[in-house]
């Protein structure tokens, strides 16, 4: 059940490319929904990138900051990007 969502944060140390493997790797997005998320991100400060369950938004957040990307798990909503 989709209880929480997983949002990714803009920074300034990954760039683009780098954000869209991710999302691919860790999220399973299909290329063109990772680029969309990372540009949404980066225009404007976050967007939605995954929704679930609190276990598997907290295992996906920990991959995520493994890699140095910055993400938040809130509550669910479906505005997803």
């Amino acid at each position: 059940m989709k209880t929480h969502k997983l949002v990714l944060k803009n920074d300034d140390q990954n760039d683009l490319l780098y954000v869209v493997a991710c999302l691919v790797r860790f999220c399973k997005h299909a290329s063109d929904q990772a680029e969309q998320c990372a540009i949404i991100t980066h225009n404007k400060g976050e967007c939605d990138i995954k929704s679930g369950d609190i276990n598997e938004m907290l295992e996906l957040k920990n991959d995520l900051s493994d890699m140095g990307l910055v993400t938040e798990i809130e509550v669910y909503e479906s505005n997803m990007c």
